[in-house]
């Protein structure tokens, strides 16, 4: 648990039905269950993503969803029909895999074209069809390259114009990107999440990549050991975490045991050994005995040069403050990362922004500096 984002819920939505409903769905691989009771429901026309680490099980959802994988328990629903017993080729989505698995012995357009000539399409309504594919995704032109004379990014749009050729319901996309150099996919981040917006169908994507995830999706699960972890919208995921797990996994973040010493309406403190008194300009959960985590975002903290750090005007004298010495720096262009050692022994990661080469106070390893921090920006987290 942890304390409240605002509520989102729009009455608008709410008479709409789920295009996919999963209901306490178990997968189990002998003794090892690798979905464990899961339910969620994904609405018409969203960019839902599935996301964690290696082996969490989010590769298995989505390979039932598809019908590739079997539940051992449960039930899952597509546009209200029960997919039990629908082999994956009746199913209404079409599946984007990692490999992006395109034909190496045909040109781009008998690739785009494969399941329509299966599904006995007329010729007309093939050809029609394929252009608009290759157009949608971006290939228009390219349709008599083979595979072997396209790029990686290309290869992945000829995937997706195949599977957007047959008109699916849902999309299923498998670590879609993971193939690309970091450039390309930050480029394709953008236009599978503008691609999606065109054409309205439902994505469904798996990744372990936060920035992905955050950059596409419009709402993500995050996936633990078979378990879903949170399901928020990237915003709420990234500014109210529900626990531990959820808050160190989506971005960074500095995390500090404590004890809760006030818990009321409009402000909460907590007592950190290694951060002193934490100030919260609102409350958190109500009574709670034992250990609680603070988290505090690396951009979150303002830092000084030691002694030099006005009180917080938000807080009273003495909370949401701390000293340190900078004992590592590392420039990645938009923002330098600082490593700070408090006298606890405890690291606090600090991030700035490099918004000038001229107005930057010039801080550098040894130096004794100050940091603080709104109490608006720590998240109190009891599990």
């Amino acid at each position: 648990m942890t304390n409240s984002p605002p509520n989102r819920a729009n009455s608008d939505t709410a008479a709409i039905k789920p295009i996919i409903q999963i209901r306490n769905v178990t997968k189990r691989f002998g003794q090892l269950a690798a979905v464990d009771d899961v339910s969620l429901d994904i609405m018409p026309g969203e960019f839902f993503v599935l996301l964690g680490p290696s082996g969490c099980g989010k590769t298995t959802l989505l390979r039932m969803i598809a019908g590739f994988e079997l539940p051992t328990e449960g039930q899952i629903l597509i546009d209200g029909q029960d997919m039990t017993g629908v082999p994956p080729n009746q199913r209404p989505v079409n599946m984007v895999f990692q490999s992006y698995a395109v034909f190496p012995h045909m040109n781009v357009r008998d690739n785009v074209a494969y399941g329509l000539k299966i599904a006995r399409t007329p010729k007309k309504d093939i050809r029609d069809r394929v252009n608009e594919a290759l157009a949608l995704v971006k290939l228009d032109g390219l349709g008599d390259r083979m595979p072997d004379q396209l790029s990686g990014g290309q290869r992945q749009r000829v995937a997706l114009a195949r599977s957007l050729v047959m008109r699916p319901k849902v999309l299923l996309l498998d670590e879609p990107l993971s193939a690309l150099d970091a450039k390309l996919r930050a480029a394709m981040q953008f236009e599978l999440a503008d691609l999606q917006e065109k054409v309205g169908i439902t994505f469904v994507t798996v990744t372990h990549d936060q920035d992905e995830a955050l950059s596409m999706a419009s709402r993500i699960a995050v996936v633990n050991k078979g378990l879903i972890a949170q399901m928020a919208t990237p915003s709420d995921l990234y500014e109210y975490p529900a626990n531990r797990f959820v808050a160190d996994f989506v971005g960074s973040v500095n995390l500090f045991e404590g004890r809760l010493i006030v818990d009321e309406p409009e402000r909460a403190v907590v007592e950190c050994p290694a951060l002193g008194r934490v100030y919260i300009n609102h409350g958190v959960t109500g009574p709670h005995e034992g250990t609680v985590h603070v988290a505090l975002r690396p951009e979150k903290i303002s830092l000084y040069r030691q002694g030099e750090a006005p009180p917080a005007p938000d807080a009273p004298v003495g909370h949401n403050l701390a000293d340190g010495v900078i004992k590592g720096m590392s420039y990645l262009g938009d923002i330098t990362v600082f490593q700070i050692l408090m006298p606890s022994g405890q690291v606090m990661r600090v991030s700035r922004p490099n918004l000038s080469r001229f107005d930057q106070e010039d801080f550098t390893w040894e130096d004794r500096v100050s940091m603080r921090w709104h109490s608006s920006s720590p998240v109190v987290l009891l599990a």
